[in-house]
């Protein structure tokens, strides 16, 4: 029996709104067929020619997609909180006097050396060693994360979190506390593999942006708490610091509780053979009973995603390369923004310029406090004006305010003596919220939407794990890095930042295309196929198929 006979015979109906098709049946008997999901799994996939026309699925945002979303971006409040907490409890004298003594004599000496106060090894090891641990943590959380589902993984990554939280806040020596910090990295590279992929599947695709951009939402939402939280307990003595670091377990629990409550996506239950479950939990999040469009190309993209048996040796081939690229660029730039050097150490970097303690930690709130509302514009925005706008804008303005800030200190902030006066030190607040303002709605969050919504299911997990464990990784050169890189380089570190901002303007301008409103699954026709430069990547028969004719 030939392949169209087959068709005929089923009762089958090919669809023809992208290149990659698949065939499935609506009406065949049920004597023939027990399990409905026997057929998507047999049945092979067809080439037909596709319009190239953006495939429009019904649906529309339910109650139970808000409270999912929330719940999983929980897991970027437990990130964000970590980020923020990290800086302030380090400039907390009872933490130095107890575990970095060396460190305390050098901040309170007369004639120390205004860039280089804090410049220690070890303190830097403990705000960098948690992504280290995450670096680690992404490639096993990739392969839990398609297994065994974007849910369980957020659950194991507030297990993780809980237990870091634990020996941080209880650390009575200095190995406790970094083993503390090396659990807490495992449930950031966890929880940074899951939720943004969770939340891309979830969302309909012309709010996946704004639905995405909740996880760094909420990441800011955690710095701004942290910051607040060091605001009141840096006069706590002698514990204001185990607080601090206690407070951290809040949010893994409600993620750890709230991840009960929420479903696993459609995507991840058909990849994982439960069909009519799948299809079940896909018109409940889009609220609509015909969901037969979104799902027979989720189907689709499931059967191509069976055909790779290794997802890692799949990225190494030239079709997967332009997303690859991307998400590894992306990881890099928004390291080397100077965004995190700036959070980790806010109120050290406060202190430097000539602001007392207090002062100091209510600068990073208000820093904390513009970084939560510009991501919110971004939300607003970006599945409006698109990826592209936001990135090259934030180039422009980050630029100007890194360039400003870097002459303000080459000229006023001698390496001894006096401090910026108020009325500078003021200003340089400002120039520090406005690049804040102009990360927070560009290459904050759609460092994480775009590399979440690139890449075909085939190589999504894997593909993602390359972003997250890059994002560590240079998380961890910076935060391990930048006290040293202060204390050598002085104000000369933010033009070197400001240069890297030039380079990431370049890379948007000639080689990220945009993504706005395009079905995650589309994204190989839609977008690389059409692309001036990654479109010679895109090799035909790369995938398996079946020409009809």
């Amino acid at each position: 029996m030939t392949l169209k006979e087959s068709i005929n015979l089923c009762g089958c109906r090919l669809q023809t709104q992208d290149l990659w098709s698949v065939v499935w049946c609506r009406n065949w008997k049920k004597q023939q067929y027990n399990d409905r999901s026997q057929l998507y799994w047999k049945m092979p996939a067809v080439v037909v020619s596709g319009s190239g026309e953006n495939q429009e699925f019904e649906g529309r945002i339910t109650v139970y997609v808000i409270v999912c979303v929330i719940i999983a971006a929980f897991g970027g409040l437990m990130f964000g909180y970590d980020i923020g907490i990290s800086g302030g409890v380090t400039s907390m004298d009872d933490f130095l006097k107890k575990f970095f003594p060396a460190v305390f004599e050098k901040k309170h000496h007369a004639l120390e050396n205004n860039y280089c106060k804090y410049d220690n090894q070890f303190l830097q090891l403990f705000t960098s060693c948690l992504y280290l641990a995450a670096l680690i943590a992404s490639f096993v959380a990739s392969k839990v994360c398609s297994k065994y589902g974007r849910k369980l993984t957020m659950q194991i990554a507030s297990i993780f979190f809980i237990i870091g939280v634990i020996l941080t806040a209880g650390g009575i020596n200095i190995e406790m506390i970094i083993f503390g910090r090396i659990f807490l990295g495992f449930g950031v590279g966890f929880a940074n593999q899951a939720v943004p992929l969770f939340l891309s599947e979830i969302a309909p695709p012309n709010l996946r942006g704004a639905l995405n951009i909740s996880f760094q939402l909420f990441i800011t939402i955690g710095i701004l708490v942290s910051n607040l939280i060091n605001y009141f307990t840096t006069n706590v003595h002698p514990h204001g610091w185990r607080i601090s670091l206690g407070i951290a377990g809040v949010p893994a629990l409600m993620l750890c509780l709230g991840s009960i409550l929420i479903c696993e996506t459609p995507t991840s239950l058909i990849e994982r053979h439960k069909v009519e479950e799948g299809r079940k939990v896909l018109g409940k999040i889009r609220g609509v009973e015909n969901v037969d469009d979104e799902f027979d190309s989720i189907i689709h993209a499931c059967e191509m995603a069976k055909q790779v048996k290794d997802p890692f040796r799949k990225l190494m081939k030239p079709v997967s390369r332009p997303q690859l690229v991307i998400s590894i660029c992306l990881q890099i730039f928004q390291q080397f923004t100077g965004i995190n050097a700036i959070m980790f150490y806010a109120p050290v970097l406060f202190q430097t310029v000539g602001f007392g303690n207090d002062a100091a930690l209510l600068s990073s709130v208000i820093t904390g406090l513009v970084n939560v509302f510009s991501t919110v514009v971004s939300i607003y925005v970006v599945d409006r004006a698109g990826r592209r706008i936001l990135l090259l804008e934030a180039c422009v303005q980050m630029f100007i305010s890194q360039v400003i800030i870097g002459i303000i200190l080459f000229k006023e902030l001698k390496t001894t003596g006096d401090n910026l006066s108020k009325g500078e030190a003021i200003f340089v607040v400002i120039l520090v919220c406005t690049f804040v303002m102009g990360f927070a709605w560009s290459w904050g969050p759609l460092g994480w939407l775009i590399p979440s919504e690139i890449f075909p299911l085939e190589t999504r997990s894997a593909g993602f794990a390359f972003a997250v464990s890059t994002n560590m990784l240079f998380t961890f050169i910076i935060g391990q890095a930048f006290l040293s890189m202060l204390c050598q380089m002085q104000a000369g570190i933010f033009f070197f930042f400001a240069a890297w901002v030039i380079i990431m303007g370049a890379f948007t301008w000639f080689l990220l295309p945009e993504t706005k409103g395009v079905p995650v699954d589309a994204m190989v026709d839609k977008v690389w196929k059409q692309h001036w430069f990654w479109r010679s990547f895109m090799i035909e028969d790369d995938r398996p198929d079946v020409k009809v004719v």
